[in-house]
């Protein structure tokens, strides 16, 4: 399969809208969420920049690096659940009803389809709390853009949970609760994100 990373933003749209499995809801939200990190390097580099922000240069210089390394985890997720994520569960769902192996292939299918969503929902979870750490101490000019990466990031953690909460629904399966754990934190940030915009206004 072609990288769609490598595609031009146009096409890559035209096949999230196209009729097919893939890219959909996972891939879309591994997106979302990289893009979202890119808006914190792009914060942090600004704040490195001025001199004002000298006493927190070290730590925006490490978050930078986090968010560019999770922006590139985040883009070959996307990738990964285009490439494996839903098109096994179809497959079983295509067999017949009565077929001797639907219901054992169906399941392995949704527990493999899970891992992906829930791979991104940690990643971004993790990009969201950057995005508010760079709202609050990063260069206050840049303070929108930290609030919209944040935004986008809990966005995408609550929408990657979810299909790993659809995936396995009816099991008794660890990886609900880090999903749940995840979405919890991207919330947190979020809120804080929200906070730093509202001492500003007041």
């Amino acid at each position: 399969m072609d990288q769609y990373a490598d595609q031009t933003l146009h096409h890559l749209l035209d096949a999230v809208a196209a009729q097919q499995p893939a890219p959909g809801g996972g891939c879309t939200a591994a997106w979302s969420g990289a893009l979202g990190a890119g808006l914190v390097e792009m914060a942090a580099s600004f704040t490195l920049a001025r001199p004002k922000y000298a006493g927190v240069h070290r730590r925006m210089a490490d978050l930078r690096k986090e968010a560019k390394g999770l922006r590139r985890d985040l883009v070959a997720l996307g990738q990964r659940d285009a490439e494996v994520g839903y098109e096994p569960v179809l497959a079983a769902l295509r067999l017949p009803e009565k077929h001797p192996e639907r219901e054992r292939r169906l399941e392995e299918a949704r527990s493999q389809a899970a891992d992906a969503p829930l791979a991104v929902a940690e990643a971004t979870a993790t990009v969201a709390e950057l995005a508010a750490e760079t709202a609050r101490t990063g260069s206050a000019q840049l303070q929108g853009d930290a609030i919209t990466g944040a935004l986008l990031a809990e966005a995408a953690t609550q929408a990657a949970a979810r299909l790993v909460a659809i995936n396995l629904v009816g099991r008794v399966d660890d990886r609900l609760g880090r999903a749940a754990e995840a979405s919890r934190r991207a919330t947190a940030a979020r809120h804080e994100a929200l906070r730093v915009r509202e001492e500003v206004v007041r």
